[in-house]
């Protein structure tokens, strides 16, 4: 039984690794990736705050690994807080130009 543990752990952490070598990256795999919630990566996105492929063409999201890699590096402000005082601007700034 302990031995099968081992084995599965073993089996988990190539799969991890394996899964690390992918140029591009669905939200999924960056949520793995980068330990951020799935939900903090679509307000990032929203709020053009995270680089994403750009191919107008498909709605999915995609991310580079060593554009990720670079941004991650850049110390960007990722707390919630400023995430939601930047989502409140984009929506203040959106209804303003509404009404006109």
């Amino acid at each position: 039984m302990e031995e099968e543990n081992r084995i599965t752990k073993l089996l988990e952490d190539i799969k991890y690794l394996l899964s690390n070598t992918k140029k591009v990256m669905t939200v999924d795999d960056l949520a793995k990736y980068t330990g951020l919630s799935k939900s903090k990566i679509y307000k990032l996105t929203q709020l053009k705050l995270i680089p994403t492929g750009n191919n107008k063409h498909i709605r999915q999201k995609f991310f580079d690994k060593d554009v990720i890699d670079a941004w991650l590096m850049g110390k960007p402000n990722l707390s919630d807080e400023y995430l939601e005082q930047e989502f409140n601007k984009k929506l203040l700034k959106s209804k303003t130009q509404n009404n006109y």
